[in-house]
């Protein structure tokens, strides 16, 4: 019973971390009229202050002299720091400027960017269908390409820089909450630096705004902490394949709020770009379920034939060589 409220549980605070993630869009509007690049600024003074009121809450100090003995993994977090910095400006811009459609599309194609970059950067070898997938992918990109007018730079830019967040974070292997405070901690000073510039210049509108609007300035460290928390308590309860799942519930809400909210048109070439990165996800999806089962049946039959007294590590260490040979 215990474990069932534990995958219960862990099922609903995935459900609301890219819940979160995909209604976002409706938040940003409301910060108008600040630019996209003072609500960024805000967003990251904003956030640091929120995880570090939860690691005092938490007492989850002790990494943090870990990390500054360690210039490598501090040059990685550096690295990851500017990278989302990247995809959080050019995101909000997206949102403010009626791309809500657009950026919605640069989630959808992450996971073949993903692969992608799994193969050119680390040699990463991919089955049959998967090569599929990604070859259906840069064929919606050319047809979403020729229906723009223009490449989709915006979910281009948005899928590689994500992408390239997830790489350098599984190179820099640190908790959600401890890696977003030592990014946050990183971009702090030159966001605090540009606000106290902004405000020098007479152009800030943390205060001209009024209450209301600082309110909601300030408002967006939660808004940025709320679902990485959430996601936090998802991924140590579920499975990582209902995460995969799960992912593809942002950028299906942003879709949809993006035509019937935000009233973005969809004219035919658009429909056809997107239905090809639709099929490209299923089939990616199928894969993956395949092959997860095809790795548990042959790590059951390994169970069934190994000799009396075989530990249970060596049955673990033979389930993650079938996994890897997938």
């Amino acid at each position: 019973m215990k474990g069932t409220n534990e995958q219960r549980a862990g099922l609903l605070s995935g459900i609301g971390a890219y819940g979160l993630w995909g209604i976002v869009p409706l938040f940003w509007p409301l910060l108008k009229p600040s630019g996209a690049i003072e609500i960024l600024a805000h967003r990251m003074v904003w956030s640091l202050a929120v995880v570090g009121i939860a690691l005092l809450a938490l007492r989850r100090w002790a990494w943090i002299g870990e990390l500054i003995r360690r210039p490598k993994k501090l040059g990685l977090i550096t690295v990851a720091a500017a990278v989302i910095t990247v995809n959080w400006g050019l995101y909000i811009w997206a949102v403010n400027n009626g791309h809500v459609v657009e950026a919605s599309l640069g989630y959808f194609i992450n996971p073949l960017v993903t692969i992608a970059m799994g193969v050119l950067l680390l040699g990463e070898r991919l089955r049959p269908v998967q090569w599929v997938a990604v070859g259906t992918g840069v064929a919606a990109v050319l047809v979403l390409a020729i229906g723009y007018g223009r490449p989709p730079w915006i979910s281009l830019t948005l899928a590689f820089s994500f992408a390239t967040y997830g790489l350098v974070k599984k190179k820099v292997n640190m908790g959600g909450l401890e890696s977003l405070t030592a990014e946050t901690a990183v971009l702090f000073v030159p966001a605090l630096g540009y606000l106290l510039w902004l405000g020098a210049q007479g152009d800030a509108t943390f205060v001209s705004g009024g209450a209301g609007h600082a309110a909601l300035l300030a408002a967006t460290g939660v808004v940025t902490a709320t679902p990485l928390v959430l996601f936090g308590a998802a991924a140590i309860r579920v499975p990582l394949s209902t995460l995969g799942l799960l992912q593809y519930l942002a950028p299906v809400f942003q879709f949809i709020l993006g035509i019937l909210y935000f009233h973005e048109a969809m004219p035919p070439e658009r429909w056809a770009g997107f239905a090809l990165v639709w099929l490209a996800l299923t089939l990616l999806t199928w894969d993956a379920f395949r092959t997860a089962r095809r790795t548990r049946a042959q790590a059951a039959r390994f169970a069934a034939t190994a000799p009396e007294g075989t530990s249970a590590t060596t049955g673990a260490d033979s389930s993650s060589y079938a996994a890897r040979e997938q």
